[in-house]
Parts: structure tokens; C-alpha cells; sequence
């Protein structure tokens, strides 16, 4: 429940927090420059559990914000943004799935609204002039509230980390814990880390700045098998027992994550056209993905995968664009749950060091255990003449190519024909 500002006060500028330095460094900035007071914003998107939410809150407070507030986002970021990428199967490069950045339009929205609750008019936020969160979080903020003004001043001053780091050890106060060696963006759907590493192709990150695989390649850890269950496309239980999206995501994170699951380093195109390079670390993530096109392997026909995945590419680059209000989104949106209404069932899980592997699925709407015939053992519907029949007409265009090229109406051989000398 939030309190609005009396009017006899200033008019608070609504800060976007993450407790990193960017926004930490800019609540005594942004006070001492707009000569306003700060009120801090954490939209928890998943990764803060109780000790962390309390160490932003005290940070925020010793940085000089007037009230911090903290929403839980969670549920509806699976609502409005997660079972559509798993729906999708939604991987950027074949490789990232969107662990950040997939949820600043969330971030944004939550934010407009607590601005307008709060008696503001204006917002804040920490992102830089290089990357692809200034896009996603002006996007959704001028589709949001275009009536809200839009701080930058990390973007619009160009301010380096060391010029941050300075300014708040000069003031005695609190630095982020990572200080200015990484950026550590962390949700439901993983982590990403950035560094100097990253800022070329040729290496990783170093083995402890990671935040959840760290050391999972060390030694290798006996496999665990798990049973994970879907329905029409959602995730509804793990190992028997039914769960909420939520808390099975922030279970299989826990289970995967020793294992190495889901680590990797994507290098890919930005918003702004140049090529960018981040770590990440989506161990649920990864299970998830794999596990649910298994399953839609056995339920859906070659035509549904194959349209779908035309148009869950083309969504998932708009999610990573920030442009998840666009109604093209809906249109895509509606597809993808059409087809996931038989997408029920159970996969077998073997969880190893550094993989997952699927050891089975099973479904009442099988599309396998739906035929009486077993491949390469048996024919079902049809008999052995059908199966020679069928043979002939399949090939019948490349028949007819060769024929057309043996000879020309002069009696020449075509170029390339078969046969030539």
C-alpha cells in the first residue's frame, strides 16, 4: 500500500532500483542536482529473497532516499511474459533465452503506476547510452505514460563507474557489493554478468564472477533424476507435487544450477545495431526449454511446430526489443496458446554436470502412441504396396526434373544433366 506525498512537499522523482551502482550512485545525485526527494522502486522480477530485499531497502535509506518500496512482480511476469518464451521456445541466437531484459516492460509498468499513486511526475532510471535497457525502458514508458517525464543521467551525462564509485566513497556512502568490476542483472529467469571480458569475443568471465554455476565444473556430482510436468503448455508440478510457474521456476534454478546448467556467453546483435557480448546463467531456463519442446514434439504436428517457430522468433526479438506492447504481441500471443492445448503430459529428467538430458515423455495426447504402426518395425494404416505406392509419388518431382534436363527440343544435353561428357 503506498502513501502519497503531502502537498506541502516537493514533488518526489520515482528512481527505478536495482541496488547496483548506477542507481545507487544516483539517489544522492539526483537529489542534489534536481533538488528533490528520491523515492527508490525494486520491481522484483524474481532473485531477492528476504535478506537481499532488506539490504536494498536499507541501502536505498542510507543513500538518502526518503522511502523505498519494494513489488513483487513475479506472478504477473510469468503471466504476461514467461509461458509465451516457453510456449515459444524462445532462444536468441539459438542459445540465450532472454534471462534479463525480457522483464523491463513489467518493470515499467509497475513504475508508471507507483509514480502516479505517489504524486510524481517524473521517473528515473540508471541505464546507459550502449545497451539495450534504455530502449526497452523509454519504449514502455512512452507507451505507458507519456504524460511522465524520463530521467537518464547515467545515458545523458555519459558518467563512467569510476566517476560513480568516486562520488559515493567521497560521501561515505554504501557501495554496491560488486563494486565497478561486474554488472549483475538477476531474475526469475536467470542471471546476466557483464564485464571486461565481455566487452570483446576472445574469453570468458572469470570463474568467480559467476553468481549461481560458480565452481559446478570443479568435480563432477552424481546425476539426479526428476519428473517435470506440463499442462497446455505450462508447467504445473515437479516430481508429483503441484506448484505454482513460480515456484517450480525458482525450484528447478536451485536443482540445475550446481549442476552448471544453463551457463553460457551469448554474443549477439543489440537494439542500437552493433554486437554486443554477455554471460548468463539460466538453469531453469534451460530445463524448461528443453523439456517442453520434447513434449511438444510428441503432441504437435510437423505443420504446428513448424509454423510456430516462425512466428516465436520474431517474438522473442520483440520482447528483447522492448516492444512486448506492441498488438502484433497479442496476435503472436494467441497462436502460440491455440496450440499449446494439447501440450500436457510428463518428461523424464537426468540432471548432469552441465547438461540436462531428456529420458522420456509421456502424454494422453501422444501423437506417437496414437498410430498402430512403430517405425521401422511395423506399418499401421497402410499395407506394404501403399508404403511402395507412396515411395513412387514422393519421388516423382525429381523425376520429373531429370527428365526435363536430359535432352533439349534440339537434342542437346542441357548443362549439368546427368550424363554429360
Amino acid at each position: 500500500m503506498t502513501t502519497p506525498i503531502d502537498a506541502g512537499t516537493a514533488v518526489p522523482i520515482v528512481l527505478a532500483y536495482s541496488g547496483g551502482l548506477d542507481t545507487s550512485f544516483l539517489v544522492p545525485w539526483l537529489a542534489q542536482t534536481e533538488r528533490r526527494p528520491l523515492i527508490t522502486v525494486t520491481v522484483d522480477t524474481g532473485g531477492i529473497d528476504a535478506a537481499a530485499a532488506r539490504t536494498l531497502a536499507e541501502r536505498s535509506h542510507a543513500l538518502g532516499a526518503i522511502a523505498h518500496h519494494q513489488v513483487d512482480a513475479r506472478a504477473d511476469y510469468f503471466e504476461q511474459v514467461l509461458r509465451f518464451l516457453i510456449m515459444g521456445n524462445v532462444r536468441r541466437g539459438g542459445l540465450y533465452p532472454l534471462c534479463v531484459g525480457a522483464e523491463r516492460v513489467m518493470q515499467a509498468q509497475t513504475i508508471a503506476r507507483l509514480a502516479r499513486e505517489l504524486g510524481s511526475d517524473t521517473v528515473a532510471h540508471g541505464c546507459t547510452a550502449a545497451g539495450n535497457d534504455q530502449v526497452r525502458f523509454e519504449v514502455a514508458l512512452r507507451t505507458l505514460a507519456p504524460d511522465l517525464k524520463v530521467l537518464a543521467p547515467v545515458r545523458d551525462r555519459a558518467f563512467r563507474r569510476e566517476h560513480e564509485l568516486e562520488y559515493l566513497r567521497e560521501r561515505g556512502l554504501p557501495l554496491p557489493p560488486t563494486g565497478a568490476r561486474y554488472s549483475v542483472n538477476r531474475g526469475l529467469w536467470g542471471v546476466t554478468i557483464g564485464g571486461k571480458e565481455t566487452l570483446t569475443s576472445a574469453g570468458s568471465i572469470p570463474e568467480e564472477a559467476w553468481i549461481l554455476t560458480r565452481n559446478a565444473f570443479a568435480s563432477a556430482r552424481p546425476s539426479e533424476r526428476h519428473d517435470l510436468e506440463f499442462r497446455a503448455g505450462r508447467p504445473v508440478a515437479l516430481d508429483g507435487e503441484t506448484r505454482s510457474p513460480v515456484a517450480i521456476i525458482e525450484a528447478l534454478e536451485a536443482l540445475a544450477a550446481p549442476f552448471g546448467i544453463g551457463r553460457g556467453i551469448h554474443l549477439g546483435d543489440t537494439i542500437i545495431g552493433t554486437k554486443g557480448r554477455v554471460a548468463f546463467e539460466a538453469p531453469a531456463a534451460e530445463v524448461l526449454l528443453t523439456a517442453h519442446r520434447e513434449l511438444e514434439k510428441l503432441t504437435l504436428t510437423a505443420r504446428q511446430q513448424r509454423i510456430k517457430e516462425t512466428l516465436a522468433q520474431p517474438y522473442g526479438d520483440l520482447v528483447h526489443e522492448g516492444q512486448l506492447l506492441d498488438p502484433v504481441c497479442r496476435d503472436i500471443e494467441a497462436l502460440l496458446l491455440s496450440s499449446q492445448q494439447r501440450v500436457t503430459g510428463r518428461v523424464h529428467l537426468l540432471l548432469q554436470t552441465g547438461a540436462v538430458f531428456i529420458e522420456g515423455v509421456e502424454s494422453p495426447h501422444s501423437l506417437m502412441a496414437a498410430s498402430k504402426g512403430v517405425y521401422g518395425e511395423a506399418a499401421g494404416e497402410w499395407s506394404a504396396t501403399d508404403a511402395l505406392g507412396f515411395s513412387r509419388i514422393v519421388s516423382l518431382p525429381g523425376v520429373f526434373y531429370r527428365r526435363a534436363g536430359e535432352r533439349t527440343p534440339g537434342g542437346e544435353r542441357t548443362p549439368g544433366a546427368a550424363g554429360g561428357e
